[in-house]
């Protein structure tokens, strides 16, 4: 078998969208299953989309992503160039050798003359142009594209898509498409199928808008007496049962999710899912697994809806799993977000957070709430598990004021104090914790109980806070 060769060729528009990465996730894994070649090619003919620093984002993401690529801008191979702006003599090449082959035309019309039967359908007039009517147009300077001659037969274009089965075009239903603009520039479906053959591409994954313009390309590959490729295109990921995931809309920017504190190759793990299913009911997959686990037959033919709590979900399941050390690497550019840093000990918050965030992006938000110490609503002391409310609050914190003064200031010193008030009292040990926990933070959801908030806090400020909310209750 020929070595596979895939490529992944993203065109710099903007950020680096999970649909399109996915794409070149799948191409990554199939051809490191296979043993064969990745390739980057970067698509920037249409440079009236172009937007400045995307190519830059696409190296990073695929960087970030722990997505390499075997050939590329930078790893260039033979002479190649994998940049299609910097290969524009090699287009024209190609179309006036597809001209001389018959498969391709010089079109002079000024206007796009439309079929009466076809919506958008080039009428084929310099189609049957003499070719001494086209040598004396050339002759004269007139401006020209070059279209792709579809035979004027009954016939179709067909091929095995090897997600979607047998896919058949009619010639009547596709349209001389226009490959080499009257710039000199080739549109982007010339230059895709020129690129992909000549990089020697074998299997060419993309999405499955492509599944019906497909047969028009294979003509090109037909008409230049060249081997086609293999296909395998993909379904969509949807935002919701509607809605495709888009870029316009400014969903699903990689680079945004990792700002927002989901660990990269969690979100590489999940869009893995997004339309592929591995054998097994392991979700949680590393790159090396993902590799090994790879098949083509697991790939949907339906469409995939991106579920945020699910990618939630597995985030949190690799940021449980780090060690103390790489997660308070990882945590520290959230943390220094937060009100809360530099206040308090930095070891302490990381310890209390880690088992509680789904993503490092929620770390402010958990510990804000330490610089945020108010008249808070004294209802909160209300648990009816607990049996606590106001009258019992007072009963407590009048209790546990003093004991807390004498008291050593670590965790287990400090709820064993508690224990012994919760004894004196009579109460349950929960409606103690409750009650002073509540008092010390004003919050109903903390990361941490009583004493671990306490030791956070100090003795000082947590004697302070008590006294202030016991003086409240009975005021």
């Amino acid at each position: 078998m020929k070595e596979v060769r895939t490529r992944f060729a993203p065109s710099p528009t903007g950020f680096m969208h999970v649909g399109n990465l996915r794409t070149g996730l799948y191409a990554y894994l199939f051809a490191k299953k296979m043993g064969g070649t990745f390739i980057l090619r970067i698509e920037d003919t249409d440079q009236g989309r172009y937007v400045e620093g995307a190519t830059d984002a696409i190296f990073r993401t695929l960087k970030t992503a722990g997505i390499d690529y075997d050939e590329g801008p930078g790893k260039e191979k033979d002479g190649v160039i994998y940049v299609q702006s910097q290969r524009k003599h090699l287009y024209k090449k190609y179309a006036l050798d597809l001209v001389a082959k018959g498969g391709a035309y010089y079109c002079f019309c000024q206007k796009r003359n439309v079929t009466d039967g076809g919506v958008g359908k080039y009428d084929k007039h310099c189609a049957h142009l003499s070719a001494e009517e086209v040598q004396a147009k050339l002759d004269r300077g007139e401006p020209y594209v070059i279209r792709m001659r579809v035979p004027e037969t009954d016939g179709v274009s067909e091929y095995d898509d090897l997600v979607y089965g047998h896919i058949a075009v009619a010639y009547k239903d596709m349209d001389d498409m226009i490959l080499l603009k009257s710039d000199g520039m080739p549109t982007y479906n010339f230059a895709n199928v020129i690129d992909d053959h000549t990089m020697g591409i074998t299997h060419i994954l993309r999405g499955n808008e492509y599944l019906s313009s497909t047969p028009q390309y294979n003509l090109l590959y037909d008409a230049f007496g060249w081997q086609r490729p293999q296909y395998i295109h993909l379904a969509p990921i949807m935002r919701d049962h509607e809605h495709k995931l888009s870029k316009r809309n400014g969903d699903a920017n990689f680079e945004d999710f990792v700002a927002k504190g989901y660990l990269p190759h969690a979100i590489v793990n999940y869009i893995a899912l997004l339309g592929w299913s591995p054998k097994g009911n392991q979700e949680k997959l590393s790159m090396a697994e993902l590799i090994d686990q790879f098949d083509i037959a697991g790939l949907s033919q339906s469409p995939s809806i991106f579920d945020a709590a699910k990618m939630r979900w597995l985030n949190a399941e690799y940021l449980r799993e780090l060690s103390d050390e790489a997660f308070a690497e990882a945590a520290l550019p959230f943390l220094a977000k937060s009100k809360a840093y530099g206040k308090y000990d930095q070891q302490t918050l990381l310890r209390l957070v880690k088992p509680r965030v789904e993503t490092l992006g929620d770390i402010p938000d958990l510990i804000d709430f330490l610089e945020e110490y108010d008249d808070f609503d004294l209802a909160l002391f209300d648990h009816q598990k607990n049996k606590t409310d106001a009258a019992v609050a007072k009963t407590v914190l009048a209790a546990a004021v003093p004991a807390l003064q004498t008291c050593q200031w670590d965790n287990d010193s400090i709820f064993n104090a508690l224990v012994e008030v919760t004894n004196a009292l009579g109460v349950k040990k929960a409606a103690t914790m409750w009650v002073v926990r509540i008092a010390a933070t004003g919050r109903a959801v903390t990361p941490g109980g009583a004493s671990e908030m306490a030791v956070l806090l100090g003795r000082e400020e947590t004697l302070r806070r008590l006294q202030k909310t016991l003086a409240r209750l009975e005021a």
